[in-house]
């Protein structure tokens, strides 16, 4: 039997419901909100009206509301710049208040029937007692639960998300700190990879920006996964590139995490998408730290 291991996700919620929360979200995010059902979540960008990003999501529908998940500096700041304008439509925009649990494991079919979960054969989401059940990957499962859900006595509860956080960059998934926030165009954070961005759906903030990105092959940036021996989580997030005998800047972090058992850091970071990916870069400000490009999950090739 397959270890199951949870843990608390330092992830917040923003919720939406109202008569218009669909044609005004629609209007704000970089997905086509229409390819949403409850059996399925999607990812989407906030932008900027200059097409930079304020958060990345996971968006997903539950009782008659839609909710986005993102890091607590996206929600922060993607909340504030939603509700400037929700005053001219009937929707309420908030900070929803049910727990995010993060679960891996490399099986989860014991789990899933104590809990009473059912995935449809090509589903993501699903509903259940306590809330709402996402499929993320084979490995990963993200629970939206309310206060009387209690998980099963088998199940392994880690201290922080750290190992949650790893799995989520080794996959590729997009997610903005603090100073990465209102810095990247979606596609510089392979948004378009994972289907994030909606080509045909129309207006909505930062379109045209994101458009000419697409159409007028101006992104000339890329999402890569790094991973190296560390001490620690790394407080200055700059990475440096070798050129010759000299060290130029290469890009910051966006997200990173670290694993205290085997001293690794993984992160995010975005660089120059004709990048050689196998020099090997370093922490500008730990030169002792040395990361690796690491294979991306998907295809960066358009379509």
């Amino acid at each position: 039997m397959s270890i199951v291991h949870a843990c608390a996700l330092s992830h917040q919620l923003i919720s939406f419901s109202g008569a218009d929360k669909l044609s005004y979200l629609h209007g704000q995010i970089t997905q086509d909100i229409n390819k949403l059902t409850n059996n399925n979540y999607l990812w989407a960008g906030h932008c900027s009206a200059k097409g930079k990003l304020w958060g990345v999501f996971k968006l997903f529908s539950h009782q008659d509301h839609y909710y986005l998940i993102g890091s607590k500096a996206e929600v922060e700041c993607s909340l504030a710049e939603l509700k400037k304008y929700a005053v001219f439509a009937k929707v309420d925009i908030n900070v929803a208040p049910q727990r995010l649990i993060g679960l891996i494991s490399d099986d989860f079919t014991e789990l899933l029937t104590q809990l009473n979960i059912e995935f449809a054969a090509q589903d993501t989401a699903c509903d259940f007692s306590h809330g709402k059940a996402l499929k993320l990957t084979g490995n990963r499962l993200l629970l939206m639960v309310d206060e009387q859900f209690n998980l099963p006595d088998n199940v392994v509860t880690l201290e922080n998300d750290m190992l949650w956080q790893q799995a989520a960059i080794l996959a590729g998934e997009p997610q903005l700190n603090e100073q990465a926030i209102g810095e990247y165009v979606p596609q510089m954070v392979n948004l378009q990879a994972i289907d994030g961005i909606s080509f045909k759906k129309g207006c909505y903030a930062g379109q045209e920006t994101v458009a000419r990105m697409k159409y007028l092959g101006k992104n000339k940036r890329a999402m890569y996964i790094v991973s190296g021996q560390s001490d620690g989580l790394l407080t200055e997030l700059d990475l440096e590139r070798q050129l010759g005998e000299n060290w130029r800047r290469a890009g910051k972090l966006i997200s990173q995490s670290f694993n205290e058992q085997t001293k690794t850091l993984t992160g995010l970071v975005v660089l120059p998408n004709d990048t050689d990916v196998t020099q090997v870069l370093r922490a500008k400000h730990t030169p002792s730290v040395e990361l690796n490009i690491l294979p991306l999950p998907y295809s960066l090739e358009d379509e």
